[in-house]
């Protein structure tokens, strides 16, 4: 029997660090890459990566990367075969899978249906209910915020509101009270219209100090399924991750077992196609509830690389091509402990305000067991168009303990000049004593944010640091102390 045959010429319905990290596997596998971009983009590292760059139109950048019918036209165009969508933008969009199928491409990625069954919160939280893994309990979207309200209060507080179509800690609070809930509710709604078009939000029982515990599942869209063990997610700000690790700390082998079997049960009974992720919040107690499935490419799905030596892109790609999974579940191992963390342009001082700038220099460490996922290039402006995350920095280790280590001696020699960042911040996080010991919740950065704090820095020290800087950086000397544009061109004259 012959081997199925992949795709030629996949377009990747994206930009930056993840669109890199796809064109990388598509040029290991032999298979041409078509990358995306808006004018502002026409000079990013990922254009430059793929075979070929075509240009969306639209009106911001964002919006020429959300514009389903120009990005369809644009693959037809190419002669693309096949459209992976990354993360974010259009990845969860069933009306782009379904667009992207019915011009007769294949989406690398669930089929529509299934982005629509579980990328809805209330329908994926009653389908998980109805396969037997537990949800919190919850009261669900009601026609007004009055009667919303009396019934939440029926199941008493606190309580966590939720956007149904939403994601990214938007449209989403938590109340403690019956006199903050018509308000709170009225704020979520909202803001759940405002950023997803889609006003339903629900409300379920918020558990305190919980841990986020996400489950790597891979599905064949006949009911086989997988997992690829877990990864620990709880440290966080506003809702968004900020370290991830894999596998969990301080998880009974008992415990991982059953919350990994449920996402695998999700999985299956769903029919789940490609990669994806099941989400479980973690109470002190050891219950655990469905959250969400993100029906995509996790940010965080390199620390599941690194302990499973699996890429997860080429198991995507084969698997969209008809390939099956790439193993059994008796064959997936963890070897080590892996941890990423997210660098962003944000002040961490300032309530991690997102920073704009240029990146004026860029060092990174360079050793076997580091992975820095990036578009970064040195000129490049970050600007307010996109998500502040400029780059990951995934280190692996033989346990926890040596991964700790290696992740703040990579951060420390890491030098992104030109535009602040929270590389310091995550630091502290790492070198933290409750980080060390593994004790790990949703409120950590909260709890710890006095500790988090920097010292304060003398003036005297800020001098030391800079012209240190000077002197062992030679781009940045150069930036320093070079005659600007158009005096250098007269030479050594002087008025």
């Amino acid at each position: 029997m012959s081997e199925t045959p992949l795709f030629k010429k996949v377009l990747v319905a994206n930009r930056g660090e993840i669109a890199c990290r796809v064109f990388r596997t598509l040029d290991a596998m032999g298979i041409q890459s078509v990358a995306i971009h808006h004018r502002v983009e026409a000079g990013a590292r990922h254009v430059r990566m793929a075979s070929q760059a075509v240009e969306i139109e639209g009106q911001t950048p964002v919006a020429a990367h959300l514009d389903i019918g120009r990005i369809v036209e644009a693959a037809i165009a190419v002669g693309a075969d096949a459209i992976h969508p990354g993360y974010g933008f259009l990845s969860e969009n069933a009306r782009f899978a379904a667009a992207v199928a019915q011009a007769g491409m294949t989406f690398i990625g669930p089929d529509s249906e299934t982005i629509a069954l579980m990328g809805d919160k209330i329908s994926a939280r009653n389908f998980a209910a109805a396969n037997g893994v537990a949800v919190a309990p919850s009261v669900m979207p009601t026609d007004s915020i009055e009667d919303f309200t009396r019934q939440a209060e029926t199941i008493g507080f606190p309580l966590l509101i939720k956007a149904a179509a939403g994601g990214g800690g938007k449209g989403m609070s938590i109340v403690r009270s019956a006199g903050e809930l018509h308000r709170a509710s009225a704020l979520a709604a909202s803001e759940a219209q405002r950023y997803f078009g889609d006003g339903r939000i629900y409300a379920e029982t918020y558990i305190e100090r919980p841990r986020h515990i996400e489950v790597q599942v891979l599905g064949d869209g006949e009911g086989g399924a997988i997992h690829l063990f877990e990864r620990e997610c709880s440290v966080q700000r506003r809702f968004q991750k900020i370290i991830e690790e894999a596998p969990a700390t301080n998880l009974p082998a008992g415990l991982r077992d059953e919350i990994c079997a449920s996402a695998v049960r999700l999985a299956s009974a769903a029919k789940y196609s490609n990669a994806g992720t099941v989400e479980f919040i973690l109470g002190a107690d050891g219950r655990f509830f469905f959250l969400e499935m993100n029906t995509r490419l996790q940010v965080e799905h390199p620390v599941t690389e690194m302990i499973t030596g699996l890429d997860l892109v080429r198991a995507q790609i084969e698997i969209a091509a008809g390939k099956g999974l790439p193993l059994r579940q008796d064959e997936a191992k963890i070897g080590g402990h892996a941890i990423e963390c997210r660098i962003c342009a944000e002040d961490p001082e300032r309530d991690f305000m997102p920073e704009t700038g240029t990146i004026a220099y860029i060092g990174v460490p360079e050793e076997p067991w580091l992975r820095f996922e990036n578009a970064l290039d040195q000129g490049r402006k970050v600007t307010s168009d996109f998500d502040p995350m400029l780059a990951k920095l995934v280190v692996h280790g033989a346990s926890r303990d040596e991964a700790i280590e290696r992740s703040i001696a990579a951060l420390d020699m890491l030098a992104v000049l030109g535009v602040r960042t929270n590389v310091d911040y995550l630091m502290r996080v790492l070198g933290h004593a409750s980080f060390r010991a593994g004790d790990l919740h949703t409120a950590f950065v909260t709890e710890h944010g006095g500790a988090l704090a920097p010292a304060p820095v003398g003036e005297a020290l800020r001098v030391q640091v800079l012209a240190a800087a000077a002197l062992g950086f030679r781009d940045f000397h150069e930036l320093a102390i070079r005659t600007p544009e158009p005096y250098a061109a007269i030479g050594g004259w002087r008025n």
